[in-house]
């Protein structure tokens, strides 16, 4: 794309949808939590077209790239997370002494070198055609092909984990 500044438009607003989305989805969790159904609506119909308007910037930016390609790129983005955000991150909040943040900043590094790991395997089978499942941890993100007896990260038991 010869448009330096549309690209970095695309781009800045690309990450301003995709905030915005998750955002929105706290939001709605804690309106939920709160009784305020109407109101958690709301959030959830945002995020979801706050994610369209994300998906949209991304393509017209010329992002997205084959399936093997847009692994290598999952790969890359998880390891830099694990190998150098999340490290930086959790000296910080040692140093501060901030307990939670502590503890996320562990749950997330833990679980991003998992999804490192499960993009490098997706990339090494792409053109498998048995089918794979996969279990969500909903406490710290860990990534499972088997549901476990509990979450290697974080400790929450097996049947707590979301199928896909």
């Amino acid at each position: 794309m010869e448009n330096k500044k549309t690209l970095e438009n695309l781009m800045a607003a690309f990450a301003g949808e995709s905030q915005a989305n998750r955002k929105y989805l706290a939001y709605a969790k804690k309106a939920e939590a709160e009784g305020k159904t109407n109101a958690a609506k709301l959030f959830r119909a945002a995020a979801d077209a706050e994610t369209l308007h994300a998906h949209k910037h991304f393509e017209v930016a010329g992002k997205i790239k084959s399936t093997a390609e847009n692994l290598e790129d999952a790969v890359g983005g998880e390891t830099y997370e694990y190998k150098s955000m999340y490290p930086e991150f959790l000296k910080a909040a040692e140093e501060e002494g901030h307990q939670e943040a502590i503890r996320t900043f562990t749950y997330a590094l833990k679980a991003e070198e998992v999804h490192a790991r499960l993009y490098e395997e997706a990339l090494a089978n792409l053109d498998s055609t048995e089918e794979v499942f996969y279990y969500l941890c909903p406490v710290c993100g860990n990534i499972e092909k088997a549901v476990p007896e509990k979450c290697f990260i974080c400790g929450v038991p097996g049947e707590k984990f979301i199928k896909y």
